[in-house]
């Protein structure tokens, strides 16, 4: 994930957040079935899209974090 795209998701809110994880995750559901298949040329993909959703995860638990100490 590039450096815009990480600062692009630090401006989401937590819902959109959330969001992007379930879709993520789904194309992580298709890359694993694509490889179970042997479909899939490029296994690189299936580290990439859990590598997005633990980066998502960290912002989201971030920005609760933040949200519980102001209140």
């Amino acid at each position: 994930m590039k450096t815009k795209d990480k600062k692009a998701l630090h401006l989401k809110n937590l819902k959109e957040l959330r969001k992007s994880i379930m879709d993520t995750k789904d194309a992580l559901a298709d890359l694993k079935l694509d490889k179970a298949q042997n479909k899939l040329k490029n296994t690189r993909q299936l580290f990439i899209k859990r590598k997005e959703i633990a980066q998502m995860s960290t912002i989201i638990r971030g920005k609760e974090f933040q949200e519980t100490k102001k209140a």
